[in-house]
């Protein structure tokens, strides 16, 4: 999936000697989690709209240099990894960077989660299923198997948690009548997180994730 047309070349970023008013002043006009900053040109990291109440307009950037935050993406950067970024930092704005360090735009959480939405994993008709099993013991081709094996396709499916080496993966299929493929799984030792209807997953999602709420109105 292509997202580099939603390359944002419109936000500023703030050289190190610029005086933190101008900062200030940008994280008091707008929503945004970050902004970036540089170093003749080149990317040095970003300021937190968290730590707006320690700033004081009468210093430089430069004097917040080891507090900046040091996360960015490339245009190579696939969406998923991009939304990594977002979810990882719990940030709704991520500075694309070109191989000499000089920052091409920004990344906004909203149209990217736009482009996620979009894609067949929400829109096409079907069931989510969410399973887990030891890190060494799932295969994605063992789980393609399972789908299959029940005369279903798989639309996808990613990896949603990873912890105590545990993998949770969620998938979307063709079919909403899960009762035989959650067996299946059952059968070959994955334990069944979730397995309901699109449109029932799609209410909890929303309902659920605090990030997305705190940024989106999905």
């Amino acid at each position: 999936m292509q997202i580099q047309s939603h390359i944002l070349t419109n936000i500023p970023t703030f050289e190190v000697e610029e005086s933190l008013s101008t900062v200030i002043d940008f994280f008091q006009e707008n929503t945004h989690s970050h902004i970036a900053v540089t170093e003749n040109d080149i990317f040095l990291g970003l300021l937190s709209e968290e730590d707006l109440e320690n700033f004081d307009r009468k210093d430089q950037v430069d004097q917040y240099r080891y507090e900046l935050e040091a996360f960015f993406v490339t245009k190579e950067t696939g969406w998923l990894d991009v939304l990594e970024a977002f979810a990882r930092n719990e940030a709704n704005l991520v500075p694309v960077v070109d191989d000499k360090g000089r920052i091409e735009g920004y990344y906004d959480l909203t149209d990217i989660v736009s482009v996620f939405i979009d894609t067949p994993f929400f829109t096409e008709p079907g069931g989510i299923i969410v399973v887990a099993k030891g890190i060494r013991d799932y295969s994605f081709s063992e789980i393609a198997q399972i789908v299959e094996s029940n005369n279903t396709k798989l639309i996808g499916g990613f990896i949603t948690d990873a912890r105590n080496d545990v993998i949770q993966v969620t998938l979307k299929v063709s079919s909403t009548d899960l009762n035989d493929i959650l067996q299946t799984f059952r059968r070959y030792n994955y334990t069944v997180i979730f397995g309901n209807a699109d449109d029932q997953f799609l209410e909890d999602l929303k309902e659920r994730s605090d990030y997305l709420d705190k940024y989106l109105n999905v």
